[in-house]
């Protein structure tokens, strides 16, 4: 079996590599849901020289694996997190203005889904559920003339 990451329980065919490496200890730092882009010109301001594609391969390699979370918005476009429960399922609460996001647990949705699930005869069921809302410092923000601004600097809509 392949030696393990630094820091990450990634196994699957991965060499431990400088790339793989940096793209972890980012995703270790960010608390926000990012896209693939964002995360490579964060990378490229740190001095890094590694490549989009490699970014993209090593998000790839990290969601088929369990270690990060990733989410499809409406338009298509994936994000990715380290999530403090990877490994336990859990569902998202994230801001469409700002990105900020709660990790949720939800018993009562699990057990709707396994009663609808089994009331129509389905079997080896799975769901993913993400809520997106307006968080509330974004909120507030909407109803004041000098709220917050995002990463560009203009103000979000809510």
């Amino acid at each position: 079996m392949s030696e393990p990451v630094e820091s990450s329980s990634v196994e699957v065919g991965a060499r431990r590599t400088r790339q793989r490496t940096e793209v972890i200890a980012l995703l270790e730092e960010t608390r926000e849901f990012s896209t693939a882009q964002q995360l490579h010109a964060r990378l490229r301001e740190r001095g890094s020289r590694i490549g989009l594609a490699t970014v993209y391969r090593t998000l790839r390699l990290l969601t088929d694996s369990g270690e990060i979370g990733a989410l499809r918005l409406d338009s298509g476009e994936q994000l990715f997190r380290r999530c403090d429960s990877a490994r336990r399922h859990h569902h998202h609460l994230v801001c469409r203005s700002c990105g900020h996001t709660v990790e949720i647990h939800g018993p009562a949705v699990e057990s709707w889904m396994l009663q609808v699930a089994e009331d129509n005869g389905f079997r080896d069921i799975s769901h993913v559920l993400e809520v997106f809302g307006c968080c509330a410092r974004c909120a507030e923000g909407a109803d004041s003339p000098s709220g917050p601004t995002d990463d560009a600097g203009s103000s979000p809509a809510c």
